[in-house]
This record gives structure tokens, sequence and C-alpha cells, in this order.
């Protein structure tokens, strides 16, 4: 079973300087394309999801983590993920290094309620 998360604004600036930093070293796949391909090589160690993406982007997400432990965690919307690795707004990132993805979830972790979101909480 994946686990997912709801992130509030509140309190994310260290998760998204930590986003930044993976970019930095070459360890993220940006966009919902990329983020499928590391999904089906088994790279992708955490993927990250816009809170305002659309639901079509999320879903092939999605549809290719159905079956993996892949954790799932929205952060911020698609302006502050693209602004955290310095691209254009983006609806999703996977995090490919085990290392950065385990820092990530427990910052994340440390900010959030522990709780998983309903299916409108997710979508918007």
């Amino acid at each position: 079973m994946t686990r997912m998360r709801l992130m509030r604004s509140k309190g994310t600036r260290d998760a998204l300087s930590l986003l930044g930093l993976a970019r930095r070293a070459g360890k993220v796949a940006i966009g919902t394309a990329a983020v499928r391909q590391a999904i089906r090589e088994g790279r992708a160690k955490l993927v990250i999801m816009a809170g305002d993406a659309s639901t079509t982007q999320l879903d092939k997400v999605r549809s290719t983590i159905h079956n993996r432990t892949i954790p799932q965690v929205y952060l911020g919307d698609r302006n502050t993920l693209g602004a955290a690795i310095g691209s254009a707004p983006v609806a999703a990132v996977a995090v490919k290094d085990a290392s950065l993805a385990d820092r990530l979830l427990e910052e994340l972790d440390r900010l959030s309620d522990g709780r998983v979101p309903s299916e409108s909480e997710a979508q918007g």
C-alpha cells in the first residue's frame, strides 16, 4: 500500500529546499512523463505531486504507481513545486535517490499530522 499525504503550505520551506538539493544533485525526474518513466524503471523512491495539478495528469501518475510501494505526497502547487527545482510550473516530481527521498519524507512527516487525505482534499 502506498502512503499519500496532503501537505499544508505552512512549514514546507525546508522540504522544498531539500527538493532543490535533489534537483541540483541530478536526482529528480521532472514532469508527468519523466516521473512515469522513473516509476516504470524502478528508479522513483518518492513521488511529489502538486495540489493544483490536473486530475488527468495525476491519474496518469497514480495509474503508473498502481501496485507499487512508492510513497506519494502532495506538496504546494505547480508554481511552488517548479520554483523549488528551478523550473517552470510542474505537476509531479520523482526523487530518484533513496537517501534524499528518506530525508524528504522525514521532513514532511515532521511537518504533517500523518493523516491520509480524502480524494477531494488530495485533488483540491
